[in-house]
């Protein structure tokens, strides 16, 4: 297939959804549940959600929404750290549009701006250089967010700006790491996962030898899946063999994007610039070793935490909010109790109702009235 819209076929999803069903039959479910498949990607709970695959498929199957989305489980602490750092007269402070509106335990960047800060949204790591070198007078600090997806660019952004020797450039580094992630999680004795549909950004990245743990240790299978809704039913049907077959491998649907190996030139990138972090703060999942990452000694002069001091904050979520317990998939957004009410998107209290691909936002956005004409429509149409 070529085009998107072949990725939608109301009538190849129903050959898949055929098969689904027809492989269920041969499998041993659990005694009291359904069978739990978490969707890593913050980008699959989406389309999950957005074409309706949640009530699609059969009710022995159960979606779990996984912590594949870095701003969902960005702490609020992390968020003082750069309001503390963007409301200095001399920075003009630079993230993504969707960090912008993340609570911390005061404010948001957003409220931070509208109250007098520099902070502008940007597009990329390089957008934040280039106002460095428009702006020799200002110190230009950049907020380095995401998995192993974003971390190319930004420690290629670090590398320009070491080459052309720029002074005022400095960035605090967020990045994440999604193979300790997923570690943590199979360790948690409350999880109940059956199956993953594993990432197809991050993997473009690092490939798929690293979750080789998750069948080999974990005795689960995982299939690295594309984002439209032929892709996550292919996937999850995958998945599905696997589990009738009582087998565990790690596969891949998405071949198209993802290469065995991932991505050479970006993981060598990665590795020049940034080091494991001894450990980071996950919003709802606490301290895990070694699942972000930091910039190395060599390039010091670019970590703005070490040029400005920063201590940082450690800030416990709102007892209300269920984040924690949403992204290691033992509650359903819509369990919580501030889901709808003290959080919409509107006026978010969690990480998982600011980002497009939190599981509250999605959930509110086209499960919370039933369905609207984004989901099932969009593949009937």
């Amino acid at each position: 297939m070529k085009f998107a819209t072949e990725f939608r076929d109301p009538a190849k999803a129903k050959k898949v959804l055929a098969a689904i069903e027809r492989t269920l039959r041969g499998i041993e479910l659990p005694e009291n549940r359904p069978l739990h498949i978490m969707e890593v990607c913050g980008g699959h709970t989406h389309s999950v959600f957005r074409y309706g695959l949640h009530e699609l498929v059969p009710d022995a199957i159960e979606f779990v929404h996984g912590p594949g989305c870095p701003v969902c489980v960005l702490p609020m602490g992390r968020v003082d750290d750069c309001i503390a750092i963007a409301e200095r007269k001399d920075v003009i402070f630079t993230t993504f549009g969707d960090a912008m509106r993340v609570p911390g335990s005061k404010k948001s960047l957003m409220q931070a701006k509208a109250e007098g800060a520099d902070i502008r949204m940007v597009y990329s790591p390089l957008d934040a250089l280039d106002l460095a070198r428009h702006y020799p007078d200002r110190e230009i600090v950049f907020f380095g967010l995401g998995f192993e997806t974003t971390m190319p660019s930004t420690a290629l952004t670090i590398l320009e700006a070491e080459r052309d020797d720029v002074q005022n450039f400095s960035m605090i580094c967020q990045h994440i790491t999604i193979i300790p992630t997923l570690k943590a999680l199979l360790d948690d004795p409350d999880t109940e996962i059956d199956g993953f549909i594993g990432p197809g950004h991050v993997s473009m990245v690092i490939g798929i030898d690293g979750y080789r743990f998750i069948a080999e240790t974990h005795k689960k299978p995982l299939v690295v899946a594309g984002f439209e809704p032929l892709d996550i039913l292919q996937s999850l049907w995958m998945v599905l063999v696997q589990l009738e077959e009582r087998r565990a491998a790690v596969e891949n649907q998405y071949a198209r994007v993802v290469p065995h190996a991932g991505n050479p030139a970006a993981l060598a990138a990665i590795d020049r610039v940034f080091a494991p972090r001894d450990q980071m703060e996950w919003r709802g999942l606490g301290m895990i070793p070694q699942s972000g990452a930091c910039i190395r000694k060599a390039y010091a002069k670019f970590d703005a935490e070490k040029k400005f001091g920063l201590v940082p904050a450690n800030v416990p979520d709102p007892e209300i909010c269920r984040c924690g317990e949403v992204v290691k998939g033992q509650m359903k957004p819509a369990q919580c109790p501030a889901f709808g009410k003290a959080c919409t998107p509107d006026v978010p209290l969690g990480a998982l109702m600011v980002s497009s691909e939190g599981a509250c936002a999605a959930h509110y956005r086209y499960a919370r009235q039933g369905l609207p004409e984004q989901s099932n429509a969009a593949l009937d149409a």
